[in-house]
């Protein structure tokens, strides 16, 4: 196959297929099951998944590590550690990003579905996972956005099926917002108290997802300016005012981890979460008349 115009031989989205496809086809040849590579190589099965699927750019030491467990070596041990060698010096001197906005959502349902545990911050908005239809609805009404009628529907969906999945799926979530995006009034103040009752709603759930409220009463000592989510160990994606960013390098995910672990400290979880989530519904619930 021709590498793609101005890419270099085995650089690329070919060159990560290519890794993809020579890894999964290394282990069916040695006939080890994905659960048993992952233990093997010290990772997890959903590590190796995430890695066949092209999901996942693995590192230097992973491919040398799954060389060892499948018996690859020589020539073709030096090809595949060169080639992902190659792969990771690409990914970190640029960033990924994703402009398509129902079909990144769709993307990023996928990615979740494969992660052990998702992390999400979000200082200006309801996260995601949590909206309701109608908060989701009045965002993607931004004139700004340019998004067809038919764009913004497919990404309602979308994004609902993300808050099915910390219902339905076996997916850790581990979610924090400040007050200030419950305070930044979308739509009405009725769509403002059945979004917070729903967040409420889930906090209170027996379950994997934990929902965690900094107070706008609590000091700070850090100061994210946008969004992001920490998919496991393996990449951070940060929202934009223009597009999404996806990061995988060890440095940049090494950062984000190191932020969100200051803001569970700053936050409420549980009934204390509730309780200030009940104290900004009530106001709305003012403000509505309700």
């Amino acid at each position: 196959m021709t590498a793609p115009q101005n890419t270099p031989a085995g650089r690329g989205a070919e060159g990560r297929d290519r890794l993809a496809r020579a890894l999964r086809d290394a282990r069916a040849d040695a006939a080890v099951s994905g659960v048993r590579a992952g233990q093997d190589a010290g990772m997890s099965q959903s590590k190796i998944s995430k890695i066949e699927r092209g999901l996942l750019l693995p590192s230097v030491d992973d491919v040398a590590a799954l060389c060892r467990v499948y018996g690859i070596a020589g020539g073709r041990r030096t090809e595949l550690v060169s080639l992902a060698e190659g792969l990771r010096q690409e990914a970190s001197s640029r960033v990924i990003m994703a402009r398509g906005v129902s079909e990144f959502q769709r993307r990023v349902t996928r990615i979740e579905a494969d992660a052990s545990l998702v992390r999400s911050f979000e200082p200006a908005l309801v996260l995601g996972a949590l909206q309701t239809r109608e908060y989701t609805r009045r965002i993607f009404d931004d004139p700004r956005d340019k998004v067809s009628t038919e764009e913004a529907e497919a990404s309602v969906e979308a994004r609902q099926e993300r808050h099915r999945a910390l219902r339905d799926g076996t997916t850790g979530y581990r979610l924090i917002m400040h007050e200030g995006a419950l305070r930044w009034h979308v739509g009405s103040p009725s769509t403002m108290v059945d979004q917070i009752e729903q967040i409420a709603a889930i906090a209170t759930r027996v379950g994997s997802t934990t929902v965690g409220i900094i107070p706008w009463t609590t000091p700070v000592h850090v100061f994210p300016g946008h969004a992001f989510d920490i998919y496991d160990e393996d990449a951070v994606v940060v929202a934009t005012e223009t597009a999404t960013a996806t990061l995988t390098g060890a440095a940049d995910i090494a950062t984000y981890t190191e932020l969100f672990t200051e803001l569970e400290k700053l936050a409420c979880f549980g009934a204390e979460a509730v309780v200030h989530l009940e104290r900004i519904a009530g106001e709305y619930r003012a403000l509505s008349g309700r």
